[in-house]
């Protein structure tokens, strides 16, 4: 039998009695039906786990008993940071959850011109939120023990000057593919559209900013389709699937 995994963003120690908060309890108890006695590995994001025990759970607290702290990483040896054009609801999901799975290192949520999702202070907060839980529900389930980096959410423009290494973004009109390129210092920045791809200017800033347009095959990939194609093929020639 499998066992469950998870993440606590506080400090974990071999041999502590750790009281969880409520949203970690609640997940043990309700989602994954655990009992005393199962055992659970633990991560805090440093590169490590912890063979853990249930020693007691009830309707208002769950408590485990840490076991032996084990160094263990299967992180890609190629940084991957990924600029997603938001995109509504489920797709938005799915982008997310499957680059955690494929890799990468850190992920911010761009607002573009074509988004379709209009976002109020408010709600940038509520979806921030959302899609930080996504983030770590599948580092936990994919066996990662470092947590990517959820950015803020931030408009294009200020996005695009900030980047490192090789920077690409995808574009179906582009001439130059991915293999065309090698990343720089392990490094490589993809930009990816929202529904409805990049406005004409927003091509021509990404161009400014030393972002290189590349095409994914001959076809007009979704965007949620786009962002795991780009993962998958950057981490094929550079990264972990060699």
């Amino acid at each position: 039998m499998r066992t469950s995994r998870l993440y606590l963003p506080l400090p974990v120690q071999s041999g502590q009695f750790l009281e969880l908060d409520e949203d970690s309890g609640h997940y043990l108890r309700t989602v994954l039906r655990l009992k005393k006695g199962d055992g659970v590995v633990v991560f805090n994001g440093d590169g490590c786990e912890y063979v853990s025990v249930i020693e007691t759970i009830g309707r208002k607290s769950v408590c485990l008993s840490v076991g032996t702290r084990h160094e263990r990483t299967v992180e890609s040896p190629l940084a991957v940071m990924l600029g997603l054009g938001i995109a509504r609801g489920d797709k938005m999901d799915w982008s997310v959850q499957k680059a955690v799975e494929l890799g990468v290192t850190t992920i911010t949520p761009v607002l573009t011109e074509r988004c379709v999702m209009q976002l109020s202070a408010e709600k940038k907060g509520q979806r921030w939120q959302h899609w930080q839980k996504i983030v770590q529900h599948a580092t936990e389930q994919c066996g990662r023990t470092v947590l990517p980096d959820l950015k803020p959410i931030e408009p294009l423009q200020h996005w695009l000057c900030r980047q490192p290494g090789l920077k690409v973004f995808l574009d179906p009109y582009a001439n130059s593919a991915l293999a065309d390129f090698s990343p720089v210092d392990r490094s490589i920045t993809v930009l990816v559209g929202p529904e409805g791809g990049f406005a004409s200017h927003e091509r021509e800033l990404a161009k400014a900013a030393g972002f290189n347009p590349v095409r994914m095959g001959g076809r007009i990939l979704r965007t949620e389709t786009a962002a795991i194609a780009a993962l998958a093929a950057v981490q094929a020639l550079w990264g972990d699937f060699r």
